[in-house]
């Protein structure tokens, strides 16, 4: 999918009008496979016990595709990365980011196959890359390029998702990927580490991955979206406490595995490749620099002819009220 079939999407679901806010008792929630601690609460049902009530996990591919199920109703809480809520927010989509779910680091990675030919930059020029357009990784590899001063044009950039990715690599159809477990676990087995979002980030890119809710679901059940802040939250101070026994064989990284699709042996490199805000930073984070991030994330976007327009104030996508 590219950016602009998602934007012509998103304005006519928002023209349309969003359904009726959903009942608390029919909560939907769509997740993605990155790695993160909040994968072992979900494994638990621990959102469910602390929110009382049974919740739907709908498993998605990429950011863009939670934005699309927001917008049409079928999904009140979602994880996406900033890329995507950048244009969705610039679109108008009524959204609001509750909780930074993690700030990517080496989580996401450029890796290029052994044998490519492949050894420095410049050598991506007429090579093709895969990347989940709209997405975090999406973002960062054209960052990358912007860096290391490689027109995007001169390199065939394909859309495809993680799971695409695994099995186009194990054909042999691609020559690299930008993108996130468990598809990087599986690529980096016979392949070489780029550059990774952390790096990027460094370069004026950064990128992170956040829950949000729709307005009208947040409005209607603020007490729900607290809830799901403070598990997550608890997810985030169990791991920082204890992230030294999350090794391969252990119990957390074991559900982690399974709930993913990940490698276990994969999972502590992954998880380290990440930080996850405690509730401080989290105040800071969506107190003001999550918007401003937003912001910049949109304008970069513009520059690559990737979004067609940006807002002057993104403060009205972030809110600080769910982690108080």
């Amino acid at each position: 999918m590219s950016f602009r079939p998602l934007r012509s999407l998103l304005a006519a679901l928002i023209v349309s009008g969003l359904s009726t806010a959903a009942q608390a008792d029919d909560l939907i929630i769509g997740y993605q496979t990155g790695i993160d601690p909040t994968k072992v609460a979900q494994f638990d049902g621990t959102y469910d016990k602390a929110l009382g009530q049974k919740i739907d996990w709908r498993r998605f591919n990429s950011g863009a595709e939670v934005v699309t199920a927001i917008a049409s109703g079928d999904v009140q809480i979602g994880n996406l990365g900033s890329s995507p809520l950048a244009a969705a927010a610039s679109r108008g989509l009524p959204i609001v980011t509750f909780i930074v779910a993690a700030q990517i680091n080496a989580a996401e990675a450029l890796v290029v196959r052994n044998g490519s030919g492949i050894n420095s930059p410049q050598d991506l020029i007429g090579k093709t890359i895969a990347t989940p357009f709209v997405s975090t990784s999406h973002y960062s590899l054209l960052g990358a390029l912007k860096h290391w001063q490689v027109e995007p044009s001169k390199v065939k950039i394909v859309n495809l998702n993680p799971s695409e990715i695994s099995a186009a690599w194990a054909r042999g159809n691609i020559d690299g990927a930008f993108v996130w477990s468990p598809a990087l676990g599986a690529i980096k087995q016979n392949g070489k580490v780029l550059t990774d979002a952390a790096e990027v980030g460094t370069w004026g890119a950064p990128t992170f991955e956040v829950w949000v809710a729709r307005k009208d679901f947040a409005e209607k059940h603020p007490e729900l979206l607290s809830k799901f802040a403070q598990v997550s939250l608890d997810a985030f101070a169990d791991y920082a406490a204890n992230k030294d026994s999350w090794t391969a064989d252990s119990e957390p990284v074991q559900k982690i595995a399974k709930l993913t699709g990940a490698d276990p042996k994969d999972v502590p490199e992954l998880l380290a490749g990440s930080a996850f805000p405690d509730a401080k930073q989290q105040a800071e984070l969506l107190g003001g620099k999550t918007a401003k991030d937003i912001a910049a994330t949109a304008v970069f976007l513009k520059e690559q002819g990737k979004a067609d327009s940006v807002l002057s104030d993104y403060s009205p996508y972030v809110s600080d009220a769910y982690i108080q």
